[in-house]
């Protein structure tokens, strides 16, 4: 198996849920959850690109690897560029994952499926996608659209478009985002130099930087999108849900 480098950027400000990667989970912070999830991969090493020194200290603590960045960075791309940049030790390492640190239900097996669509040479990025069951997330702000068409058989589709409204138009299948990115090391360090884009600010994501610089995003199937916490209902949903699990 080909080894990568997964990285979680994370840091304490939050306009929705204040101190999120902090918030408890079973007596745990809930970006120790992300990480011993992304561990459990056997991927590869697994850092933790910080904002904050209360993450840092608290990672260390639980015998995490973790890298201090400048809490002013503003996506959690140019987090993992700028912790990425300080791990000479990896610099054979090719395939970078973000994953993000507000994503406690990951299962590891998704994670090593966002590598799928780098099989394809012309493949930039590769992201996870799921099937949009349920009304409700038709019509949700957060839950991120992605407009993609698979041909027969075929492991990944190119995204086309992503948004926070319902596209595309008409009968069919609609697919929930997931926000876990598999980067090549030299499309990330593409990605990060390229200059916000209108579409971007537009619509709050920062995936249609690439795509309109000219990248090409593949996307991979997985069953079900993971719970990600946003809010303090969502947090409550994951408590619940691990609650159950002991």
């Amino acid at each position: 198996m080909i080894p990568a480098l997964i990285m979680i950027p994370t840091r304490l400000a939050s306009s929705r849920l204040p101190r999120k990667p902090l918030a408890d989970i079973g007596g745990k912070p809930m970006i120790l959850h992300v990480m011993e999830q992304a561990l459990k991969t056997n991927i590869g090493p697994v850092v933790i690109a910080s904002g904050d020194h209360e993450i840092s200290e608290i990672v260390r603590g639980a015998g995490g690897n973790v890298i201090d960045t400048d809490p002013d960075l503003s996506s959690g791309s140019d987090r993992i560029y700028n912790a990425l940049k300080q791990l000479k030790e990896y610099d054979h390492i090719e395939r970078i994952i973000n994953l993000q640190g507000d994503l406690p239900l990951i299962d590891p097996k998704d994670i090593h499926k966002s590598f799928i669509p780098l099989q394809d040479q012309d493949i930039d990025i590769g992201t996870l996608i799921a099937p949009i069951n349920h009304d409700f997330e038709k019509k949700i702000s957060s839950v991120v659209k992605v407009a993609c068409s698979f041909r027969p058989d075929a492991l990944f589709a190119r995204a086309l478009y992503f948004s926070r409204a319902t596209i595309p138009w008409g009968e069919g299948e609609l697919w929930h985002h997931v926000g876990v990115y598999a980067y090549k090391r030299k499309s990330l360090e593409h990605f990060v130099h390229l200059p916000p884009s209108y579409l971007e600010k537009r619509e709050k994501l920062e995936q249609l930087r690439a795509l309109e610089a000219g990248m090409k995003i593949g996307c991979a199937i997985i069953d079900r999108a993971p719970l990600g916490v946003d809010t303090l209902s969502d947090l409550e949903r994951v408590r619940n849900i691990l609650d159950k699990r002991d």
